[in-house]
């Protein structure tokens, strides 16, 4: 069972890293959406994506349930 879940998700890395090659553009919303938090200033910047992590999150939730139903 581990065995095959590495192998899926290693051909989703592959999948997803091929696409984002192909087309650069193709996440450029990801990071920047409502409800992320940037403070930037001269000395440095603080990144919090709350928002973009609650949408991996239930991405992720939605594959590992359809993958691993009964």
């Amino acid at each position: 069972m581990t065995g095959k879940l590495l192998i899926y998700a290693g051909l989703a890395l592959a999948v997803i890293g091929l696409v984002l090659h192909r087309f650069p553009n193709a996440l450029s919303w990801f990071g920047r959406l409502p409800g992320d938090i940037r403070i930037e200033t001269e000395s440095g910047g603080v990144y919090i994506p709350i928002t973009s992590m609650i949408i991996v999150s239930l991405i992720l939730t939605v594959l590992v349930n359809l993958l691993f139903r009964k």
